[in-house]
């Protein structure tokens, strides 16, 4: 028999995504944004994305089988994600997951958002080591993680955000400085032609593996103040402010990898597809004599293509099937890959 092909959806924020995965290998990906709707407001808007979710899931499943030149018919499994995310979001996805699983016949199975992220890059470079070292960074999120088995194994968690994740801080720190949302994809631009080292930002939380920029944010919003009636050069703080949080991310995931013994470094998340968090990883890396792994750009932010990479992981460990009263949990801890909570 054939391998199963798993279709992934996800719509746990402003992006609708389906993706179908065949053993470890894409067979394609589509995805809608209602990014532009919620730039307005500076943003995500759970209303507006919820609504926005109906609309395109449909749309969106469709153009990811037709891009994998298959049919419904032709899917096996399906993953959806089940948290964490804006509760009404991932209510939309879910069900109609749950509607394509019963229509089909076929199991279906309640992934983790952020075991999402982990897997994608498995879409690029194959089976993850065991064990690896995980950093995950992206608006809501930044972790570093010790993954054995991401089917399996319980993830372990050696540090995780305090306050503000790095994506929230770009984005907080980009409307400080008059720059567009979203505020990471600004940043990075601006930053291109500013000096890294103009302003001294914090480092925060030396010596621990946990995340904590708040008070960077706040750092750079006391220093764009300090120019009140004077041209703020924009450039030269976002370069600053991206270097301080490159710095922090790369040099804490680079000491955990030295301290556990773990040769392969895989960088993930919407964070993990700026430039200068990219070129200082590989660089301390290939100093330290470590693996780098980083999705290509496309699979760092949110896709469906990453949930149907963690089903396919679960059907070929042989993981239970979610349970048809399968819920959502909006602020899930990330333990497993699989997440099937039930409504109590």
């Amino acid at each position: 028999m054939a391998a199963p092909v798993v279709l992934g959806i996800e719509s746990s924020c402003d992006e609708t995504g389906a993706g179908l995965v065949r053993e470890g290998r894409l067979l394609g990906h589509a995805i809608a944004s209602s990014m532009d709707e919620h730039a307005r407001y500076g943003g995500v808007v759970p209303e507006i994305a919820s609504r926005a979710h109906l609309q395109a899931l449909r749309p969106v499943v469709r153009r990811a089988l037709d891009a994998a030149g298959l049919t419904l018919a032709d899917v096996d499994a399906v993953a959806v994600t089940t948290g964490p995310g804006l509760s009404g979001a991932l209510q939309v996805g879910l069900a109609g997951a749950k509607g394509i699983a019963y229509a089909l016949g076929v199991p279906l199975y309640g992934v983790h958002h952020l075991a999402g992220h982990v897997a994608a890059d498995t879409l690029e470079h194959g089976p993850l080591p065991d064990p690896c070292m995980v950093l995950i960074v992206s608006g809501g999120h930044t972790s570093l993680l010790l993954v054995r088995d991401l089917a399996r194994d319980r993830i372990v968690h050696l540090g995780d955000t305090l306050d503000d994740a790095a994506g929230e801080c770009f984005d907080k720190v980009a409307r400080v400085f008059g720059l567009p949302y979203p505020g990471g994809p600004a940043i990075d631009r601006t930053a291109r032609d500013g000096d890294p080292r103009a302003v001294a930002f914090p480092r925060p939380l030396p010596g621990s593996y946990d995340f904590s920029f708040s008070g960077l944010k706040t750092a750079a919003a006391r220093w764009a103040e300090g120019y009140a009636g004077r041209e703020l050069p924009v450039a030269d703080g976002a370069a600053s402010l991206q270097e301080a949080v490159a710095d922090v991310l790369t040099r804490k995931a680079v000491a955990a990898c030295r301290e556990h013994g773990v040769g392969t470094l895989v960088v993930v998340g919407g964070v993990a597809a700026n430039s200068r968090v990219r070129a200082l990883a590989e660089q301390r890396c290939r100093s330290a004599g470590i693996e780098l792994r980083v999705p290509p750009l496309g699979l760092c932010t949110d896709n469906g293509a990453m949930i149907a990479a963690v089903g396919d992981l679960l059907v070929r460990a042989g993981a239970d099937p979610a349970p048809l009263d399968v819920s959502i949990d909006p602020s899930a801890p990330l333990e497993y890959a699989s997440l099937a909570p039930v409504t109590v």
